[in-house]
């Protein structure tokens, strides 16, 4: 790392990159930043602040064809693990904030996502389809552990019988298991996984406040151990960082009993281009050009693809060299197991919250 460029410890983003949508943006003078250096004083507030929100509906339909879900449900806006690559810090501008450090700083709590999940399911018009949580923002990041919101709305795809899967890159999922397992025995649950490295210094900078590498991969374990279908997505695929892991991370997984592993390769929409830019040249200034010139290789020579049918995957020799190795880590590890189809059939019968007896 430069020295003469401060890296702001525990957090993905290095600063706060101007909202697209605000009419007026500021800048850090010299004579303020030299003023604050020579004072001690910290540039921008470090604390984490939560804001509560109520929202009209929680349930989102996922238009997108190259993601493998049809409804989502996110109980946070913005999320603390402060991965640095995440798409959805754009998302944070719709809100009136930075894609950068108020991402990760500025969460926004859904207080009555569990009452709004709960009509829904109750709806007469809705029919049982898996809902995701989450999305766009982890459902089990670090203020969860005190607000439980996400363990309150499994609660209710339990009463309910509805099927539901989750994505998460931290160990909190465990504190559920109870209700998982209840969930499972009626076939109506999976869990993703997040698992980006098997080095947890990489982790650390990728990932800053997310769960380390050892207690995932003990998540993993855990939860296949009690019979949950557990998938692992090595996601994102960040050329020259952890490309070079695919073959050892998926034996890994399959020696913890995962059932199958996913993966994308990285693309940086709208800000995160600067946003991951400025990250990597302060963490990796060694090769930081050869990982953007490697991420614009697979895009059709841009850091952004938002091209339906390869801004996933990506496309090109490097694409292809990925998509090759995944095909053979699968053959040698996770040969003959599936992911079984989450049960939809018992939902009807709950709609009131209980089985109907007539």
């Amino acid at each position: 790392m430069s020295k003469s460029q401060k890296y702001i410890k525990g957090r993905g983003a290095q600063s706060n990159v101007p909202n697209r949508f605000d009419v007026n943006s500021h800048e850090f003078r010299d004579d303020f930043l030299n003023y604050c250096a020579a004072e001690g004083d910290d540039i921008q507030e470090s604390k984490t602040v939560m804001i509560d929100t109520f929202p009209k509906t929680i349930v989102n339909k996922v238009e997108s064809p190259d993601v493998g879900m049809g409804y989502s449900l996110n109980p946070y806006q913005g999320c603390e693990h402060g991965c640095i690559y995440c798409y959805a810090r754009n998302s944070h501008e719709y809100w009136g904030f930075s894609p950068g450090l108020d991402f990760e700083q500025k969460i926004l709590v859904k207080r009555n996502a569990v009452e709004l999940l709960e009509k829904k399911l109750r709806s007469k018009k809705w029919q049982a389809t898996p809902i995701v949580m989450s999305g766009n923002t982890d459902c089990y990041q670090p203020v969860e552990k005190q607000l439980e919101i996400t363990r309150k709305l499994l609660q209710t795809f339990l009463k309910y019988r509805h099927p539901v899967g989750i994505i998460t890159k931290n160990a909190l999922v465990l504190r559920d298991l109870d209700i998982l397992e209840e969930l499972h025995n009626d076939r109506l649950v999976y869990v993703n996984i997040s698992i980006t490295s098997l080095q947890e210094e990489t982790r650390r900078i990728l990932e800053p406040r997310t769960a380390s590498i050892k207690k995932r991969l003990e998540t993993v374990e855990k939860l296949s151990a009690k019979g949950i279908p557990v998938n692992v997505m090595m996601a994102p695929i960040i050329p020259s960082v952890n490309s070079h892991e695919i073959m050892p991370l998926v034996k890994e997984i399959a020696n913890r009993a995962a059932l199958s592993v996913g993966y994308t390769i990285v693309r940086l929409n709208g800000a995160i281009g600067g946003i991951f830019t400025d990250w990597i040249n302060k963490t990796m200034p060694d090769r930081a050009s050869k990982v953007l010139h490697q991420i614009e290789s697979v895009h059709g020579g841009s850091l952004n693809d938002s091209r339906f049918g390869t801004r996933m995957k990506g496309e090109g020799e490097f694409a292809e060299q990925v998509k090759q190795q995944f095909k053979i880590a699968r053959n040698l590890y996770l040969k003959d197991r599936e992911r079984p189809v989450l049960n939809c059939d018992l939902h009807e019968e709950y709609k009131d919250g209980q089985m109907k007896l007539f």
